[in-house]
């Protein structure tokens, strides 16, 4: 059974009503990243950052995967499939996927500024007096600009050995993430689905949204 390592980014996402970074008009439009991404800006707002998050978290809630999600699961009856994804949604596991590794987090839960100690959140807001089990406040499991990403070593280990690497909905400009691709040496088959994807010696690319492309390339490998 091959090995197919699938990495996606926030384009997957955006067809399912989720904004990203470089949306005009979209909630990064509206908050500056200094003030509601970093350990600073906890430290500094607590309030302001767990709202922003709550505002995001609220919106995925009322969203749910799209095709592109669901056509990715087809992989999984033929294929070791691991889904390495840069978004902090949950759309992946609300898709079906079995097996997704969070590079940057998971808003649906929270992390104690005690111990790291992880909780799923089981509401849709994040407040101040929320608490962990040692009375430390909770915020939000997601990594921050200026902190490490703690899964990005499983990552490299998982990409290492993919027969077929698919990169999907990202500008890999997002570091260390965007690295990933440096380490698909065993890879008979690199492929990236992006609108706006960059040509890249030796990489199959598809400048197709999500939706589409992904439906496209998975109908591809199945046929082989």
């Amino acid at each position: 059974m091959k090995n197919i390592v699938v990495f996606t980014g926030a384009g997957i996402s955006a067809e399912s009503g989720l904004g990203t970074f470089r949306d005009s008009e979209g909630l990064w439009d509206k908050y500056k990243i200094e003030d509601v991404a970093t350990p600073e800006a906890f430290q500094r707002n607590p309030k302001l950052v767990l709202d922003f998050y709550n505002i995001r978290r609220r919106q995925l809630l009322d969203s749910g995967p799209n095709e592109a999600h669901f056509a990715l699961n087809k992989l999984e009856k033929k294929f070791n499939l691991d889904i390495i994804t840069q978004n902090v949604d949950n759309l992946h596991e609300a898709s079906g996927s079995s097996k997704v590794l969070h590079l940057h987090g998971n808003l649906m839960e929270a992390k104690s500024t005690v111990d790291n100690s992880i909780y799923v959140l089981t509401k849709s807001d994040l407040n101040i007096g929320d608490k962990c089990d040692k009375g430390g406040q909770l915020r939000p499991n997601v990594v921050w600009f200026g902190e490490n990403v703690p899964n990005m070593s499983i990552a490299i280990q998982k990409v290492m050995y993919a027969d077929i690497f698919l990169i999907i909905g990202t500008s890999l400009n997002v570091y260390p993430a965007a690295s990933l691709i440096d380490y698909a040496l065993n890879s008979k088959r690199i492929i990236i689905i992006d609108p706006n994807a960059e040509s890249r010696k030796g990489v199959e690319i598809v400048r197709e949204k999500a939706s589409v492309g992904v439906s496209q390339v998975v109908e591809n490998i199945l046929s082989l």
